[in-house]
């Protein structure tokens, strides 16, 4: 699918940022253009990307450097990859989910690696592609053509029988592991938590956009991230517009929660990373993300005591 370039308002203060969209999938894949990634060569590759006000960017870049790191902070983030890894692969053992890859049956295609990618929402294509780039004799470079062809589907044509073989082998390298690492961060850690320190968000809140943008998608339609955030704005202001944290994380889950139960995929309908996780800290005032937490997803009981 061809990526979209479109503008979109974020944060506050109030400033316009390229967003680079992804078509395909769950809400697509998209990326705040203020520190845009490398595109490898493709055809489809956006043009230079410019923003609509540098000047403004760079001082929101600037303010956001004196916050503190919140969920960036070294302990913070692992906290955050084991909160997701409970939700996506029922393990707090988030490394061990480097060759992790099946069909979830819930049309995005092959899922895989630490955050899921998928063949069917662009970026799993954009790792291979972006890993390909660096490392060209990789295992999972032969099915370049394959996934650009099921990009937007939920076909195996062409990857199958041999691609989960080659993904498999791939992760046995540190490079791919780094590789998936900096794709899963550019894409959707790094975009989470500077918009949700724009919007005045403390550690859950930015974990709470950041596990947003994993299971939906950063795309601007409404059951993406962005789709999601605007209809919480319509029902509470951010903590940076001067409502109250609480009250606008807890209008953004209900919006998240509702895109949730509204999949056409059955299996895709539970909202326990929600209810009985993510709302759990919020209605504990846990804003800090301070351990021990205690969770629970798909009924199964997870806690970090320490990291």
């Amino acid at each position: 699918m061809k990526p979209v370039t479109r503008l979109f308002l974020i944060g506050a203060p109030l400033l316009v940022a390229t967003v680079v969209v992804f078509g395909g999938g769950d809400g697509g894949s998209a990326v705040l253009a203020d520190h845009p990634p490398e595109y490898p060569e493709r055809s489809t590759a956006p043009a230079p990307l410019l923003s609509a006000d540098a000047d403004e960017l760079e001082k929101a870049e600037k303010q956001i450097e004196k916050l503190p790191p919140g969920l960036a902070a070294p302990a913070k983030k692992e906290i955050a990859a084991r909160l997701v890894a409970s939700a996506e692969n029922s393990t707090l053992d988030w490394r061990g989910q480097y060759g992790a890859i099946e069909d979830i049956g819930d049309g995005n295609g092959y899922t895989a690696g630490i955050i899921g990618f998928c063949s069917g929402t662009n970026d799993m294509l954009h790792l291979v592609e972006s890993y390909t780039k660096s490392h060209p004799d990789n295992p999972l470079a032969s099915y370049l053509p394959a996934l650009r062809a099921v990009d937007g589907s939920d076909s195996h044509e062409g990857l199958d029988p041999g691609f989960r073989d080659a993904w498999a082998q791939a992760a046995e390298s540190a490079d791919f592991r780094a590789a998936q690492d900096r794709t899963r961060d550019t894409l959707y850690f790094d975009p989470a938590v500077r918009l949700a320190k724009m919007d005045g968000l403390g550690t859950l809140g930015q974990f709470i956009y950041y596990d947003a943008m994993v299971l939906h998608g950063p795309g601007l339609d409404a059951e993406g991230f962005y789709g999601i955030r605007e209809a919480a704005l319509k029902k509470a202001r951010t903590a940076a517009e001067g409502g109250e944290e609480k009250t606008y994380l807890s209008a953004f889950l209900d919006a998240s929660r509702s895109v949730i139960k509204t999949k056409s995929v059955t299996a895709q309908r539970d909202s326990s990373r929600i209810d009985t996780a993510q709302r759990l800290f919020l209605r504990d005032g846990n804003l800090d993300l301070r351990l021990p937490l205690r969770w629970q997803v798909y009924g199964e009981t997870f806690r970090i005591d320490a990291v």
